[in-house]
């Protein structure tokens, strides 16, 4: 018997498979497509075939995200606020905040115990905080998205980036590399610009304790190292950062499942 968590995001769906004993079978990456249907089907199969299973050996679905009232074959949907908290505790039991940096917005999550949602905020300052805005300045730097937290880590110095909206502050990067600056600095100024708006998150949710980073931003070392250096408190990676959100859906729909088998018997 397994159980699958779907997490469609404004960038990527990822999918995780567990088994009835909770631990991770399988796990699939897709681009999210206009068809949320399509590319959530195609993520489960993946996954059930990593688990060296079938689809049809999946008895319960749990999807989260932007998209997950869009999955027909689903059996609950949760919120990705309660799915991101539930996997960083999943991880990290002692976790007290979650940041989940995405493509389209960051949330900074206070947890209670058992991974709850205590209080969160969402940034408010346009793209200029969120995961999307480094895509698009690695395209104006004219490097890969992969190379850029290496690369920052390279930086003699961090270029500041001063504008809080993400138009203008593509123009400031512009202006940054015809002046001659080093790409590398540009980049460090880009992480800790994102590293303050994160800090300015956690703060407003009572920062004093041990965060968890989540989403695919976490795979960048240069990222996670502005994050250690604003933050002054401890910062968790997970190993597979971006599959956070879909491992609590996938922990909550087997909890869900277990009441469910247990009502029925």
């Amino acid at each position: 018997m397994l159980v699958a968590g779907i997490d469609l995001g404004s960038g990527w769906t990822k999918c995780v498979v567990l088994d009835e004993e909770g631990a991770v079978r399988g796990r699939a990456l897709a681009r999210t497509r206009a068809d949320f249907e399509k590319v959530s089907s195609e993520a489960l199969d993946e996954a059930a075939r990593a688990a060296g299973a079938h689809r049809d050996d999946v008895a319960y679905v749990a999807t989260t995200g932007l998209g997950r009232y869009a999955v027909p074959f689903r059996d609950i949907q949760i919120t990705d606020l309660t799915c991101g908290a539930r996997g960083a505790a999943v991880l990290f039991p002692s976790t007290r905040y979650v940041l989940d940096i995405g493509a389209q917005c960051s949330r900074a999550i206070k947890l209670r115990d058992g991974g709850k949602v205590k209080e969160f905020h969402m940034n408010e300052k346009c793209a200029a905080g969120s995961g999307g805005f480094l895509e698009r300045a690695a395209k104006y730097l004219e490097v890969s998205v992969d190379d850029i937290g290496r690369l920052s880590l390279e930086a003699g110095a961090s270029q500041p980036i001063s504008s809080v909206c993400a138009v203008l502050a593509e123009s400031e990067i512009i202006n940054h590399v015809s002046e001659g600056v080093a790409v590398e600095n540009i980049l460090r100024g880009i992480h800790d610009s994102l590293a303050d708006r994160a800090l300015s998150l956690l703060k407003r949710v009572g920062l004093d304790g041990e965060v968890t980073l989540v989403g695919g931003v976490a795979r960048q070392a240069g990222m996670v190292a502005a994050l250690r250096r604003k933050l002054g408190v401890p910062v968790n990676v997970p190993d597979a950062p971006e599959f956070t959100s879909a491992l609590g859906a996938a922990v909550l729909g087997l909890q869900r499942f277990r009441k469910l088998a247990a009502a029925a018997a």
